[in-house]
């Protein structure tokens, strides 16, 4: 999935599974990458750069090391025992090398309280690793909770506020179903989802307040947040909807979900 007409201008994404002793190719353009392996382990070469990716068995069970790819690049990526592999994307310029992110390093926190109790694992976000435009999260709801929450938006240029477009790519533990909220913020671009997800599921978010997402109990919920947008502060900067943003208020006085995290960083 990538950029397509006017409507979708900044992110992209594609899952790449392959199969054991399976291997692809590809150039990166003029986009920035961010590889993510959602199961299995993977080789990696770009720009005459070796990189092994451990990865994890799958989402739910351990926490992942990633890379970094430059725009202009040729790339290839082989998997000896086979997996599955999100490569995040965001239009960008040269300049930066290509680097690797042990899991270790990866920032894991605990948002929310009570039955918004949700596990952030900051992958590739603004504030611990760089990249000239893309921030990339992933999350994890235990089922029955409730996460991007309360809904908020980020589509304008603000002191409190930045312009990101944002991809959700979800798994759904147990084969089970989870819920995604999209719906316009001003009357002149208006926006209304309220779609059923299932593991390999996109939802795309242009603008507009978007949560919660809902796990169905029983059911955990993950889901990556691809981000980028067009100005040159790259930051995660949003407004929760006034008309629940109260609910952010009432977490001081519940306890967190001990389910959550359901892993942490590796020793």
């Amino acid at each position: 999935m990538a950029p397509d007409g006017a409507a979708w201008r900044h992110t992209g994404l594609r899952i790449v599974t392959l199969a054991p002793g399976e291997s692809t190719t590809w150039h990166t353009g003029g986009r920035e990458m961010v590889v993510v392996p959602l199961a299995g382990a993977a080789e990696v070469s770009c720009a005459g750069v070796d990189l092994t990716l451990h990865g994890r068995p799958d989402v739910f069970t351990a926490a992942t090391d990633l890379c970094y790819l430059p725009p202009g690049a040729d790339v290839s990526l082989a998997s000896e025992a086979g997996g599955r592999f999100a490569v995040a994307s965001a239009a960008a310029e040269p300049g930066l090398p290509v680097r690797y992110r042990p899991a270790a390093d990866v920032p894991v926190e605990v948002r929310g309280a009570g039955v918004a109790t949700r596990q952030v694992n900051n992958l590739a976000d603004a504030a611990s690793f760089e990249c000239r435009k893309l921030i990339v999260v992933e999350v994890l709801t235990p089922g029955g909770n409730w996460s991007s929450y309360p809904p908020h938006k980020h589509d304008e240029h603000r002191p409190d506020e930045t312009a990101l477009e944002e991809i959700y790519y979800f798994e759904v533990a147990s084969g089970g179903p989870g819920y995604q909220r999209v719906y316009g913020s001003t009357p002149d671009r208006p926006i209304d989802v309220l779609a059923e997800v299932r593991t390999g599921d996109v939802v795309l978010v242009p603008h507009g307040w978007h949560g919660p997402s809902m796990a169905a109990p029983g059911y955990d919920l993950y889901y990556l947040n691809v981000m980028a947008g067009p100005g040159s502060d790259r930051a995660w900067r949003f407004r929760d909807d006034p008309a629940h943003a109260w609910i952010r208020d009432t977490w001081a006085d519940q306890p967190t979900d001990p389910r959550v995290p359901f892993y942490g960083r590796p020793a």
